[in-house]
């Protein structure tokens, strides 16, 4: 048998159209970060906010959950936290165990946001929920 034949298919897809190429988990959000980080990059730079969140795909207008008039997007929120340290729960204690961390250890990172609002509502999409629904390889 040829090798591009596998368990009776031909190449590494299925005719039905279901693809093999998924990433772990954990490779999706280092994917996922690298897009936030440049899509974030992006919209900093960009002369013309609207048209970015335009070409980007970003909805001006999302459903509201709960049936009522549809909320508009009026605001970006960009973030910046700073990881100073972990907490955990303890073995056999209410209290956690906190680890803060020596300054090389101390992580940045930015987040994004989209806040929607109607009369009745308010909705904030997290970036990297809009990135992964963009992208995702399931429906």
């Amino acid at each position: 048998m040829p090798h591009d034949i596998v368990n009776g298919h031909i190449g590494h897809n299925h005719s039905h159209d279901h693809l093999h190429s998924h990433l772990p988990s954990e490779d999706e959000a280092a994917e996922l970060q690298v897009l936030a980080t440049q899509f974030i990059d992006g919209f900093i730079q960009a002369a013309d906010k609207m048209s970015y969140l335009r070409l980007a795909g970003v909805p001006l207008e999302l459903d509201s959950p709960c049936g009522g008039p549809t909320l508009k997007l009026v605001d970006v929120s960009l973030t910046t936290e700073w990881q100073v340290g972990t907490a955990s729960p303890s073995f056999g204690s209410r209290e956690l165990s906190y680890l803060p961390y020596p300054g090389e250890m101390v992580t940045e990172r930015t987040n994004m946001s989209f806040v929607y609002v109607s009369l009745d509502s308010k909705d904030v999409l997290d970036l990297r929920t809009f990135l992964h629904r963009k992208h995702s390889h399931t429906p």
